[in-house]
């Protein structure tokens, strides 16, 4: 069992702009992000369900032809294979996202 504390949790880089920490289960995976202020992702897509909460910031996500900026304490859901992608403003936004953990066959 793994407890976080969103407020003093240490985020490594993940990528340039993005900082995480993940955890894995056998079946989710659960990932806090903060994501740098003036990035995007134009889209992708997945085999797994995933969604979220946004802790601190705003976020403009879109999911098919739904887009929506999401600010503190509004939530996601993205189904399995569906083209999605976000990108943040002019401060960073943190995120708590979990997604099914996928297995390579």
């Amino acid at each position: 069992m793994t407890f976080w504390n969103l407020e003093t949790l240490d985020l490594e880089e993940f990528r340039p702009g993005i900082m995480s920490r993940a955890e894995m289960g056998d079946h989710l995976t659960m990932v806090c992000m903060e994501i740098g202020p003036g990035l995007e992702d134009t889209g992708h897509e997945h085999p797994f369900d995933q969604c979220g909460v946004v802790l601190e910031g705003q976020i403009e996500m879109f999911a098919g032809q739904e887009r929506k900026t999401l600010q503190p304490n509004e939530a996601y859901f993205i189904l399995s294979g569906e083209h999605h992608g976000w990108k943040t403003f002019d401060r960073p936004v943190k995120i708590l996202d979990i997604s099914q953990k996928q297995h390579s066959d």
